[in-house]
């Protein structure tokens, strides 16, 4: 344990940013410290220039520094939607790889492994990505190396999938620093229910039910995660079907019990849901993301997409656009 150490966090804010993951962040190292009796943890509100940033929830920040005023700091984390970018990127990404040089460890919570991937500071490095930006992740930075798991500390990059998973990255800081007891503790004063570490991979919804995937049965869920591999390269029902080892006819009814769909009806409404982050969280055109979700033009995915979701995917994304803050993303946020 390090009682005597103050240990100095960052938050970098991004017009947009989801109030709840900081507020996941910050509230533990707060009560880690009056648990400890010691101020172990300190952190500053950081803003590119210094100037106040209103948050998802319409909340306004009054930051602490200015982002080239970070040189002291043994944390930055960046918080953001997933199409944040700098005013000045060609400045401010220098400065954050000029800071990564110089020891500060650097980390993203939810929408902001974007800006971090931006910087180049993912390069080499595993980082967790939230189930609703994984296509358009995947769709920008298809070099990178992305995970489920809610947590990814890969050596000095610290990210996050969403502001749960904030939660559990701060009890992680607080166990290395002040030891498992504080860490426990912690979590039973904001009756955290599960304290997860690394490798615990995210809940998603299964799209047809109130159930998640991890709810699944075994066959399903195996058939589901084949779907989910073939979203480019489109697969067979029968083809599926042999690679679980039953009969189409027996995934349909497995199917149709657990989910309420056919496997093709769901399939469908995977790869329609993947099409939608790419509508919301990229700039692709249409064409690119009818090629991305495996259909061979925009009307096809058109025409899919009504029938999934009731309405035009070109309304779809001016609708959301309506909601957005300086070019970023502000709903729905993770």
């Amino acid at each position: 344990m390090t009682l005597n150490k103050n240990i100095q966090i960052g938050f970098l804010i991004f017009p947009g940013f989801p109030m709840a993951c900081l507020t996941s962040m910050i509230e533990p190292l707060r009560a880690a410290n009056e648990i400890a009796g010691a101020e172990t943890f300190s952190w500053k509100l950081v803003s590119e220039d210094g100037e106040r940033v209103e948050a998802s929830a319409k909340v306004w920040f009054e930051p602490d520094l200015r982002l080239e005023d970070c040189e002291k700091l043994d944390q930055l984390f960046l918080l953001s939607g997933p199409s944040s970018r700098f005013e000045d990127p060609v400045t401010s990404e220098g400065r954050l790889r000029k800071f990564a040089r110089h020891g500060v460890t650097m980390g993203a919570i939810s929408g902001g492994i974007f800006p971090l991937a931006r910087s180049g500071l993912l390069s080499g490095y595993t980082t967790s990505v939230h189930w609703c930006y994984e296509a358009a992740f995947a769709a920008e930075f298809p070099r990178l190396k992305p995970t489920e798991d809610v947590i990814m500390i890969d050596r000095n990059r610290l990210t996050a999938s969403g502001a749960a998973a904030a939660f559990d990255l701060s009890l992680l800081l607080i166990e290395e620093n002040l030891g498992s007891d504080v860490a426990t503790e912690v979590a039973c004063w904001f009756q955290h229910p599960l304290v997860r570490g690394q490798g615990v991979t995210q809940r998603k919804p299964t799209f047809a039910t109130e159930s998640t995937h991890d709810m699944l049965p075994a066959i399903v869920r195996q058939a589901v995660d084949i779907f989910a591999d073939h979203i480019e390269d489109p697969i067979n029902i029968s083809d599926v079907a042999d690679q679980v080892g039953v009969s189409v006819r027996q995934l349909e009814r497995m199917f149709h019990k657990t989910t309420g769909n056919t496997p093709g009806g769901y399939y469908k409404s995977l790869r329609m849901h993947k099409a939608r982050q790419l509508l919301l969280y990229s700039k692709d055109s249409m064409t690119q993301i009818a090629f991305a979700v495996g259909y061979a033009n925009a009307p096809t995915l058109c025409k899919k997409y009504i029938d999934v979701f009731g309405i035009h995917p070109s309304e779809d994304r001016k609708k959301i656009n309506m909601f957005r803050v300086r070019d970023n993303t502000i709903v729905p946020s993770a």
